[in-house]
C-alpha cells in the first residue's frame, strides 16, 4: 500500500518539506511519482530507511556520511556514529574552552583565588614532575631516569591526546591550572603519566578560567609558597602569586591543553584494585627497567624474587616502566598506595590512600610473551 507524502511524513517523523529535500538529494526518493500532478508516494518498506535517515540527521551527521550510512551494514553505521560522537565531544570541549576565555576577558579583568600556601606548594610538587622536560622527554624525577624509550601499550594509546603536533612539545612542558569557586585544579602530563591535584580555595573572585604555565617556572616557587599561610593567585593576562607583601610573576603560555577530563571520564571500572605498601613497592623498583606485576587479592609479585603483601580484589598481570611508576609513587603521600587497573593496556590509576585530592594515571607497557 502506497502512502502520500503527508501520510508517510507522519509515520516516520519527518516533515514533508524534509522528504522533498531528501528526494532532491537522492537519499530517499519516493516509490512512485504521479507524472500528471507530480505527487510523491512512498511504500511502507521505505520506513526503516526513512527513520534511520531521521535519526542520523538528528545527531547532525553530515549528508555525505549519511549517504554512506544509509547503504552500509549496521556495524559500519555504528562506527560512523561513534566517530561522529567523538568529533562532537571534541568540538564541545573546544567551544567550552573558548567561551570560558571570552567570559574571563569580558566579564572580569582579573580572576583571584586564595589558597593555603602549604597546599599550593604540595600541589606543585606533586604535579609538576609529571610534565615533560623542555626537550619534550620525561621530566627528571627521583628514583629513575627519563623514559623516552618506553614501548607503547598494546593498543598504541597514550595518556594525553587531542593537541596539534606543533604545540605538543610546548604544552607537555607546562602545568594547567584551572580556577573555579569550588576548586583549583593542577594538571600535568608527559603522555605516559597524568597527574591531577585539586585544592579548595579559601576565597574566590571573578569567573572560572584556566592558565598554562611552564612546569619548571612553577616548581621554582613551591618553596616560596610553602612559607606563607595563604597565597593569592591572580590571573590577569599573566599569573601572579602574592604572599603577604611579596609577589611572583609567571608568564602564561598561549596554547591548547589536552582534553584530560575526557580521559578521566572514560576510565572503565577497575577489574583489579589493590592496596600495597608504598615505600616497599618503591624500593623494589630501584635499579629495574620494566617490571611485570602479578597481582591478586593478597599479594603483588615480581616473578619468584619479590612478594609484597596486599589487600584488594581481582587478579591481573600488568607491566610498567619502573621509573614512571616510581615517580608516581614518590609524588604520593602516606604509607599505602592504591592501584586501580582497568585492563593491562589502559591507564592505571595510582591513588594516595591518604589524600583523595591527588590522582596519577600511569600508562602500562606491553609484556611480550
Amino acid at each position: 500500500m502506497r502512502l502520500t507524502i503527508s501520510e508517510f511524513a507522519r509515520v516516520v517523523g519527518l516533515a514533508p518539506s524534509a522528504l522533498r529535500f531528501y528526494d532532491d538529494c537522492g537519499l530517499l526518493p519516493p516509490a512512485f511519482v504521479d507524472a500528471a500532478n507530480g505527487y510523491r508516494y512512498y511504500d511502507r518498506s521505505q520506513q526503516p530507511r526513512a527513520r534511520l535517515l531521521r535519526d542520523l540527521r538528528e545527531i547532525d551527521l553530515p549528508l555525505p556520511e549519511v549517504r554512506i550510512a544509509l547503504d552500509a551494514d549496521p556495524a559500519e553505521v555504528a562506527d560512523l556514529v561513534r566517530s561522529h560522537l567523538r568529533t562532537l565531544e571534541a568540538k564541545s570541549t573546544a567551544t567550552r574552552a573558548a567561551a570560558e576565555r571570552l567570559l574571563t576577558q569580558l566579564v572580569s579583568h582579573r580572576t583571584t583565588a586564595v589558597i593555603g600556601g602549604p597546599e599550593l606548594a604540595s600541589a606543585i610538587r606533586q604535579v609538576a614532575p609529571a610534565a615533560a622536560g623542555p626537550s619534550g622527554g620525561h621530566a627528571a624525577s627521583p628514583g629513575g631516569s627519563g623514559s623516552g624509550d618506553v614501548r607503547p601499550p598494546a593498543d598504541g594509546s597514550a595518556v594525553a591526546g587531542g593537541v596539534g603536533v606543533g604545540e605538543l612539545e610546548l604544552v607537555l612542558s607546562c602545568v594547567l591550572i584551572e580556577l573555579s569557586p569550588e576548586e583549583i585544579t593542577f594538571v600535568a602530563t608527559d603522555r605516559y603519566r597524568l597527574a591531577v591535584r585539586t585544592v579548595r580555595p579559601v576565597e574566590f573572585g571573578g569567573v572560572a578560567g584556566r592558565v598554562l604555565v611552564q612546569a619548571e617556572e612553577l616548581a621554582g616557587v613551591a618553596r616560596w609558597a610553602a612559607a606563607g599561610d595563604v597565597v593569592r593567585v591572580e590571573v590577569d593576562g599573566g599569573l601572579r602569586l602574592v604572599r603577604g607583601d611579596e609577589a611572583r610573576e609567571l608568564a602564561v603560555v598561549e596554547a591548547e591543553y589536552p582534553a584530560y577530563q575526557q580521559i578521566l571520564d572514560g576510565l572503565t571500572p577497575p577489574v583489579c584494585r589493590v592496596v600495597v605498601d608504598r615505600v616497599g613497592l618503591l624500593d623494589v623498583l630501584v635499579g629495574r627497567d620494566v617490571v611485570a606485576f602479578d597481582i591478586d587479592s593478597e599479594s603483588l609479585r615480581i616473578g619468584d624474587e619479590v612478594k609484597l603483601d596486599a589487600i584488594g580484589s581481582g587478579a591481573v598481570r600488568v607491566g610498567f616502566t619502573a621509573s614512571l611508576l616510581a615517580a608516581a609513587l614518590e609524588a604520593s603521600v602516606g604509607p599505602d598506595v592504591l592501584l586501580e587497573i582497568c585492563e593491562p593496556a589502559r591507564p592505571v590509576v595510582v591513588r594516595s590512600a591518604d589524600q583523595g585530592t591527588f590522582t596519577t594515571l600511569v600508562m602500562p607497557v606491553r609484556l611480550d610473551g
